[in-house]
């Protein structure tokens, strides 16, 4: 396993279009462990493939408290099948946008389906923090960040800022 570097916003990369994955095989399996060993190292709870340079449909997730076991959650090609028409107000950050947070209204409940670690089909329904995680994480799929939800004054803020620390680093 390995830490990857996590890309942070202008950066074009993170505005690409996932592809989805083909198999679940040992070579897919090691990207996510990748995966989850860098989003622990940043701290966060989600991550996807796309914000460590490699367009595929892949989320990891874990969402226990610092105090709690690791619960590790794995997601290739995940599809959100219905979303609630009720939506909640989470306020959201991201590792490709470090330090910056705001609010973000979303489905507060979600049908999703998707393949795990092992390759099986899950169909499952999220609400609460895993429902705007996963939301969140397969919008990187998409090329969106959060901060695209926000007013423009707003996300060209959160740009500037991010590019103040790197330069600064």
């Amino acid at each position: 396993m390995a830490i990857r570097e996590i890309l942070v916003v202008p950066n074009p990369v993170l505005k690409q279009v996932s592809q989805p994955v083909e198999r679940v095989d040992d070579e897919l399996r090691a990207l996510m462990d990748d995966m989850l060993e860098t989003m622990y190292a940043a701290p966060g709870i989600g991550l996807a493939a796309i914000q460590i340079g490699v367009p595929k449909q892949v989320i990891v997730m874990d969402l226990a408290g610092p105090d709690e076991e690791k619960q590790p959650r794995y997601f290739v090609n995940p599809q959100i099948l219905d979303a609630s028409d009720d939506t909640q107000p989470y306020e959201e950050g991201c590792l490709s946008v470090p330090d910056i947070y705001d609010e973000v209204e979303r489905p507060a409940k979600v049908k999703l389906k998707y393949l795990n670690y092992q390759g099986q089909e899950v169909v499952e329904e999220a609400e609460g923090l895993f429902a705007v995680c996963i939301q969140h994480e397969m919008d990187h799929l998409k090329g969106v960040l959060f901060i695209d939800y926000l007013s423009r004054l707003k996300r060209d803020r959160a740009v500037a800022k991010v590019k103040k620390q790197v330069r600064a680093a």
